[in-house]
């Protein structure tokens, strides 16, 4: 074998061992610079270590940090269990927290600050509770947190001066703070109450307040993903049959035309119990008078006396007058003047 042909075959040969070691140094090099992209920079989230409910006070065995990716920490988190309690006195949960669920300032209060209904509310809002029953309540399916719409039942005069009743939707997707006087959103029992209280801007709450006194509100739950507002519409007692508006007129008109025959016709009645009632008196003082008149000593009427040469006696007797059977008794009726005759009554 030439020389020349040896020295190619060894050149080769350490080229092609030079090439495999270069081309597993380049791919290590990329394996360690994907590696080193997949790993994010990681951070510690405080989340609670068992389910809390309204009113809970936090405290180190309830909470626990969890690592959790640095550019996604929720806003409000807190970053270690010091920090969430940190501050004088002990916080409280102001709603439910499930297990593993970042704490956030806005799902408890500050610290020493006890968990009242005036820490729920939102910036401006209100709290307005408004009575209802086991009816107008959803039956008691109402509970903290939920929606729901607030409805207003009237009834007013109309300008013919019947009575007219109409629902109308006073306000649309009202946050239910409380029922009663529970706040906590982990009820889940259905109870009958008796009020509600609702979260309402200013507005909102002035018109809840009028709307108490002029009607009956009562509440229709929202679905719980529903939190848009609808279009809605008044709904009256004719909405409920069918019917157009020229036909309520019509039944109204008539209901009006029989109410005045009827009391015509009453009024009428009247008039002839009064004259008959007249008429009664009137013989019962005719019959008086002449019971007077029969009572009545006759007065002695004086003879002269005949000339002395005629002496004639005579004997005045005194008969007493027999009063009449029947009586006539005058009625004018307008003008004219009618006679009847009654029985006289002893």
């Amino acid at each position: 074998m030439r020389a020349n042909t040896l020295i190619m075959i060894v050149l080769a040969g350490v080229f092609g061992v030079l090439a495999v070691v270069l081309a597993n140094i380049w791919l290590a090099g990329q394996r360690s610079a994907m590696a080193q992209s997949n790993v994010a920079p990681r951070d510690t989230v405080v989340v609670a270590a068992m389910p809390l409910k309204f009113g809970d006070a936090l405290s180190a065995d309830k909470l626990r940090e969890i690592p959790w990716p640095a550019g996604a920490i929720p806003a409000g988190a807190f970053k270690t269990a010091k920090e969430a309690l940190a501050g004088e006195g002990t916080r409280q949960a102001l709603q439910t927290i499930s297990a593993n669920e970042p704490i956030l300032t806005s799902k408890i209060t500050g610290p020493g600050q006890r968990a009242t209904l005036s820490a729920v509310l939102g910036e401006g809002m209100k709290a307005v509770s408004i009575r209802v029953n086991d009816v107008l309540g959803v039956a008691g399916f109402v509970f903290p947190g939920d929606r729901v719409d607030v409805l207003l039942t009237r009834t007013v005069r109309g300008d013919d001066g019947a009575d007219k009743s109409f629902v109308d939707v006073l306000l649309q997707s009202m946050k239910v703070l409380a029922i009663d006087q529970v706040a906590d959103a982990s009820k889940d029992n259905p109870t009958v109450v008796k009020s509600v209280t609702l979260e309402a801007s200013t507005k909102d709450a002035q018109k809840l307040t009028l709307a108490a006194g002029a009607g009956q509100l009562s509440l229709a739950l929202r679905q719980a993903a529903a939190s848009k507002g609808e279009t809605t519409e008044r709904v009256t007692l004719s909405d409920l049959t069918g019917e157009t508006p020229d036909d309520v007129a019509k039944r109204q008109a008539e209901l009006d035309k029989k109410a005045a025959a009827d009391a015509l016709a009453e009024a009428e009645r009247k008039r002839a119990d009064d004259k008959i009632a007249g008429l009664t008196q009137a013989v019962e003082r005719v019959g008086s008078r002449l019971d007077e008149l029969g009572k009545a000593k006759p007065i002695p009427v004086a003879v002269p006396a005949p000339p002395a040469k005629d002496v004639v006696k005579e004997v005045i007797k005194y008969v007493q007058p027999e009063p009449p059977k029947n009586v006539s008794v005058g009625v004018f009726r307008g003008v004219k003047l009618e006679t009847y005759d009654v029985p006289r009554q002893p």
